[in-house]
């Protein structure tokens, strides 16, 4: 212990155990890009992390969630994709926060600290232009099971909006399971859209320039609330904020899902494989991807075939957790011609060897609750609108079996 502790000091000295990391110099900027957005007050987070002098008593805890991976929360393959939200530390900085441990975690120069990062207060998008929210409180009692609870809410717009930042947030996280928020435009199936959602692990929506999501006037938002009792009761009015678009709009960000609603995972099985697919009949782009499955989700896998019979891994979440969920956003979007099929692969883990598994001896088919499965491989699309602005897209853009 004591010998990998002095290497770790000189690999990140260069010169030897002597040159100690501190806090201002070489750590804080690492806290600030990897830790800060969910360890300040009123983030998801148990514990703000904003100065010094809240990381130090934490440090020992630090060391111990970065050496084994548990922290910064990221479990996509490094081997496929690049995404723009990627928590995981770059080269050097696991070894310069375990230095930084293992010499006394000191302080150092307040001077050479880095300029603090700025945050809107409630959110972690810039102030948004509305924010809708659920009419009143929702009253979660303290035990039983509750059906979804689909709550509409007036938008009152005048006219379409483009939307290029938008963030749900519920007031009360511990008795949300999750909340999802569509547009109706009260056009049946087919007029309603996913807008944004919310699930342990999932970041903002923040789109490139162009880039947008459509709200048609006179459109409703539905609130999909998932809610779990903790043995206490809880108040819930979950909100979404919305930034509109403050520059022409070329790509519309659509919604899409290669679920398998028809599983059933045997009981006892470790390794359950299931498929779903979706293919695309327009010229599209990739720009994000989320793997959604319940506590005995294992492995998660996206592919692209594309027409011409090859074939590419865009995403692989080998260790899939059920409480981390985040959407991975691509740094460059992926073309996906026209014919392309997004491939989804799921693995389930019903043995008694889950500790997570509810009932290890029961057959699980579909089912909203968290002892029953999911198998939904969310991801968005965009689509140039040069031609077709703000039509509705969803049922051309792909076919899902």
């Amino acid at each position: 212990m004591i010998f990998g502790r002095l290497a770790c000091l000189a690999a990140v000295a260069g010169l030897g155990a002597a040159a100690i990391p501190t806090y201002h110099k070489d750590v804080e900027r690492i806290v600030q890009n990897r830790c800060q957005g969910c360890h300040r007050p009123g983030e998801s987070a148990p514990m703000s992390l904003l100065t010094y002098q809240e990381v130090r008593p934490w440090a020992k805890a630090i060391r111990s969630a970065v050496a084994n991976g548990k922290m910064p929360p990221w479990h996509a393959d490094p081997h496929y994709g690049k995404f723009t939200n990627d928590l995981s530390l770059a080269p050097g900085e696991k070894e310069i926060l375990m230095a930084w441990v293992d010499g006394g975690s000191p302080e150092g120069d307040p001077a050479d600290a880095p300029k603090p990062r700025a945050f809107v207060e409630g959110w972690r998008i810039p102030k948004p232009d509305v924010v809708f929210e659920m009419p009143e409180e929702f009253q979660v009692p303290a035990r039983g099971v509750l059906n979804y609870q689909y709550i509409p809410v007036p938008t009152n717009f005048t006219e379409d909006k483009w939307v290029e930042m938008l963030e749900v947030r519920p007031s009360d996280r511990g008795v949300v399971h999750h909340a999802i928020v569509v547009t109706d435009a009260g056009e049946g199936f087919r007029g309603q859209q996913y807008l944004a959602g919310y699930a342990p692990g999932m970041a903002p929506q923040i789109w490139k320039p162009g880039q947008a999501r459509l709200i048609k006037a006179g459109s409703f938002l539905v609130f999909q609330m998932h809610y779990t009792t903790n043995g206490k009761p809880a108040r819930d009015r979950t909100r979404i904020g919305m930034v509109f678009a403050k520059r022409p709009v070329t790509e519309q960000v659509v919604a899409m899902q290669a679920a398998a609603h028809a599983l059933q995972i045997p009981p006892g099985v470790a390794n359950y494989r299931i498929e779903s697919s979706a293919t695309m009949y327009e010229n599209v782009s990739l720009v994000g991807m989320r793997a959604h499955m319940h506590l005995r989700g294992k492995s998660f896998q996206f592919r692209a075939l594309y027409p011409d019979g090859t074939s590419e891994t865009l995403l692989d979440v080998p260790k899939y957790s059920f409480e981390w969920q985040p959407y991975y956003y691509l740094a460059t979007p992926k073309v996906l011609p026209r014919g392309t099929r997004i491939e989804c692969t799921a693995v389930y883990d019903n043995s008694a060897n889950n500790p997570y598994n509810p009932d290890p001896k029961s057959t699980v088919f579909w089912g909203p609750q968290s002892w029953d499965e999911m198998m939904i491989g969310w991801f968005d699309v965009t689509l140039k609108i040069t031609r077709f602005p703000g039509r509705p897209i969803r049922g051309a853009l792909m076919n899902e079996p």
